[in-house]
């Protein structure tokens, strides 16, 4: 019997137990995730992504006189494919010649109707002239018959006289006149003809200018290097299909790779921090893998939209201190522009930070400690004050710390902060005073009495 009952006893404890583990054996504790605050070397950033470019490129160009032959427009029917390494006068590109080779036909025919508008003018100049010299020779004929009849008239009437010497003059007077006419008709045939050479000349110099502007449609590169295609205004590869124009017939790029830039953009609101000269981080998306360094070297004064965005952004130049054969325009870079470098500071994640009104604090030890804040960088906040190195703070900390006690610091402590505050709001007014007074002076110097514009509205008022 009692065998029984303890048996009986263990199966319900056992019950008991199995119920506990599987209904209540499990905490309902949180999993939380510290850190302990940092004293180091602090660095602000800014970071942007980029793209690659050579700093140094040599431009190949297509035929430059297109404008001479009346060409705007000229499609590339064929090119080599983007990154091909070319050595010095291989093939890179061809152009289309449908249209110039119809010109050229066309000015071919041209040119055979001026060689014969010519040859007509000189055999017309030539049967011309001949009878004109003919009636010449006639006229002198004539002329020298009269004389003889007047030399054999001297024993005739003097009116017979009289009359012959009459005709003589009027002979005399026409064949002078023909003279002069041949003369007259041989310069305006002689200028006939020189305009007619003229024109035969422009007509072939013109058909030798497309000539030689065909010449140039195949491209050849003009040294070894590698080819990059030529991006257009709108960010558009210039591949087959494209067209030149005289005024940008570049075909492609052979870049000098032992040198290259990253051109990046940066957002208005970080501008401000970014100032030529600054150190520069780098990678590569291509490559994570490695790393490089390098330094601004230029920072657009005026900014601009990007497309189908309402964000306005500046284009920054960073200049590569390495060279690296894996380097290749187009690439994609990750820049960290280092702003400024802060030595012995604390300072924590920025997730560890929470604000309750005005009041900015840490989680630490079971309580909400405040703090002050400084400077930031993308994942990291300086702390001026509340923490000690080391202290540990909590990333995620457990459920309900928003009822933990909220430690504050001294008024003194405020205080201090408060007043520095303060003198950098003063220090701004002071320079933003200064600025003013010298954009006044700046006036006057051009002529601008002060108070100039507010007299100048006061008239447009009234």
């Amino acid at each position: 019997m009692k065998k029984q009952i303890y048996i009986a006893l263990g199966i319900v404890v056992l019950v008991i137990l199995a119920l506990w583990y599987f209904l209540g054996g499990e905490s309902s504790s949180v999993e939380t995730i510290s850190t302990e605050v940092k004293r180091g070397e602090f660095k602000i950033t800014v970071t942007t992504t980029g793209e690659l470019e050579a700093k140094n490129a040599e431009e190949i160009r297509g035929p430059g006189n297109l404008r001479q032959i009346r060409v705007y427009n000229v499609k590339i029917s064929d090119m080599v494919p983007d990154g091909t390494v070319v050595d010095s006068g291989d093939f890179v590109a061809s152009l289309d010649r449908s249209e110039l080779e119809g010109r050229i036909k066309d000015q071919e025919l041209d040119l055979d109707n001026v060689e014969t508008q010519l040859m007509k003018v000189k055999l017309d100049t030539s049967l011309e002239l001949r009878g004109l010299r003919d009636a010449l020779i006639n006229q002198k004929f004539a002329l020298e018959e009269i004389k003889i009849r007047l030399d054999q008239s001297k024993y005739e009437p003097p009116t017979t006289i009289r009359q012959i010497n009459i005709e003589l003059e009027k002979a005399e007077r026409n064949y002078n006149q023909s003279i002069d006419n041949y003369q007259l008709k041989l310069q305006k045939n002689v200028a006939n003809v020189k305009e007619v050479k003229a024109k035969l000349a422009k007509s072939n110099r013109k058909y030798q200018d497309m000539v030689d502007v065909m010449s140039k449609f195949t491209i050849y590169a003009p040294r070894q290097g590698m080819v990059i295609y030529r991006r257009d205004w709108n960010g558009k590869k210039r591949g087959v299909g494209s067209e030149i124009n005289p005024w940008d017939n570049v075909v492609a790029t052979l870049p000098d790779l032992t040198e290259m830039l990253s051109k990046t953009f940066v957002n208005e609101i970080d501008i401000s921090k970014v100032k030529e000269g600054q150190s520069v981080e780098m990678g590569i998306d291509a490559f994570p893998e490695k790393s490089f360094t390098g330094k601004v070297t230029e920072v657009a004064n005026i900014g601009q939209q990007l497309p189908g965005s309402n964000v306005k952004v500046f284009e920054v130049v960073i200049n590569v201190n390495e060279y690296d054969s894996v380097m290749r325009p187009a690439m994609t870079t990750k820049n960290v522009i280092i702003t400024d470098i802060i030595d012995s500071v604390l300072f924590i994640p920025i997730e560890c930070l929470y604000n309750v009104d005005t009041i900015t604090y840490v989680v630490s030890d079971n309580k909400r400690k405040q703090v002050i804040i400084g400077k930031s960088n993308d994942t990291e906040m300086i702390i001026r004050a509340g923490l000690e190195e080391d202290d540990e703070v909590y990333l995620i900390p457990a459920e309900g710390y928003q009822d933990y006690k909220l430690v504050r610091l001294d008024d003194d402590i405020l205080q201090v902060y408060k007043e520095e505050e303060r003198q950098k709001k003063l220090l701004k007014i002071k320079n933003d005073s200064i600025r003013a007074a010298k954009q006044m002076e700046k006036k006057m110097k051009n002529g601008m009495p002060p108070g100039g514009m507010k007299m100048m509205r006061g008239r447009g008022k009234k």
